[in-house]
């Protein structure tokens, strides 16, 4: 089987590389930092006339019509940077909630300002630390009014809409809320990625609006998809740490020869290398899983999920540790990918969650295919 990307996917992966190498470089993510501002408007403008925003919303109403391997091509080139935008939240999860789950007056109303970059979208599924549960949900919606709150909710504090997951009448159901409103009060949290913003939410009888499709089982469809986005921009991330090591260790002397000619810089690169090339086929494998609908995806994702994690918490860590005493300066670029491959392990459940639902996933195949 070919998990080679297309040619035009290719050209998707170099044009979006280059833009963010123009516009999101380590010294403008300083910058944002310094200020406060945890994203770029005018980034996230460029990005959208690129055609990124939109390309899994259908061309009728504003987008490319594209698939969800070329979300995954440029999943991994914003994980390079870490560049400051909130795609998985809008373009990977809100946007595509709506597009499978919205009514026809829905996605006219939303889908086309999502795709030319007029609203930054979240997807507040969250209610604290640990496991997902859509049979458990606190969050309540009653007479078309939502209550109770979501946390941590990353990128809120900039969206003009959330995708909310509450339960009405006892049935979990996804949920349209515009923001800002009086009754949503959007808090912001004290976070360690300094150009990713977390922030709750809480509810107080807001507006919301269902999604018709948003059932408990289309919850644990998105939940996989999120892990197959997220998994491919921690690849790109990982694999930006391996050559910011390899380049420093290149020009980097010691006792009168580059460090790179030590055997132990040499094996630690290779460990890591070893680790972004495993999990980028787990990754290859669950993005054709999602894309062909195959009846492994659920073990699939939980698989890329568990392996992108791996790689790059291995090697945000191990540049620090190629760079040395440096490499925790902020002056040093290690501190970035440090910050969000330490988030975004949190941000959709850890290896030890991802690894109870594989086991749980292939039992239950298991159980299918012995019946």
């Amino acid at each position: 089987m070919n998990f080679d990307l297309s040619d035009a996917q290719k050209m998707l992966s170099a044009e979006t590389r280059k833009l963010l190498a123009e516009r999101a470089s380590p010294n403008h993510l300083r910058r944002l930092a310094d200020n406060g501002a945890g994203w770029d408007p005018e980034l996230w403008q460029s990005v959208a006339e690129m055609g990124l925003l939109g390309a899994a919303i259908p061309e009728e109403f504003g987008g490319v019509g594209l698939g969800e391997i070329d979300i995954c091509v440029i999943c991994e080139e914003i994980g390079r940077g870490p560049a400051p935008l909130p795609y998985v939240n809008t373009v990977g999860l809100a946007a595509e909630a709506i597009r499978l789950a919205g009514s026809p007056a829905q996605k006219a109303a939303w889908l086309p300002r999502l795709a030319s970059g007029e609203v930054v979208a979240v997807y507040a599924w969250s209610e604290g630390a640990g496991a997902f549960d859509p049979a458990s949900l606190s969050t309540i919606v009653r007479a078309e009014r939502v209550s109770g709150r979501k946390s941590p909710v990353a990128d809120a504090q900039f969206a003009k809409l959330a995708v909310v997951a509450a339960a009405e009448a006892g049935a979990p159901g996804l949920y349209l809320v515009p923001l800002p409103q009086p009754a949503v009060d959007v808090r912001a949290l004290e976070g360690f990625d300094q150009v990713c913003r977390l922030s709750t939410l809480t509810f107080a009888g807001a507006h919301a609006e269902r999604l018709p499709g948003g059932s408990a089982a289309f919850m644990r469809d998105m939940e996989i998809r999120g892990a197959v986005y997220t998994a491919f921009e921690q690849i790109g991330g990982a694999e930006s740490c391996l050559y910011m090591a390899r380049d420093y260790a290149m020009q980097r002397k010691t006792f009168g020869r580059v460090v790179a000619s030590y055997q132990a810089i040499k094996h630690k690169l290779a460990d890591i290398l070893l680790e972004i090339e495993l999990a980028r086929s787990n990754a290859y494998y669950a993005a054709w899983a999602l894309a062909t609908h195959a009846p492994d995806l659920a073990e699939a994702a939980a698989i890329a999920r568990i392996s992108a994690t791996t790689a790059y918490d291995m090697a945000s860590r191990e540049n620090l540790h190629v760079h040395g005493g440096f490499g925790y300066t902020w002056e040093a670029d290690c501190h970035f990918h440090y910050r969000r491959a330490r988030l975004l392990a949190a941000y959709l459940g850890g290896p030890d969650i991802w690894g109870a639902r594989l086991i749980a996933a292939m039992q239950a195949r298991h159980s299918r295919l012995a019946a």
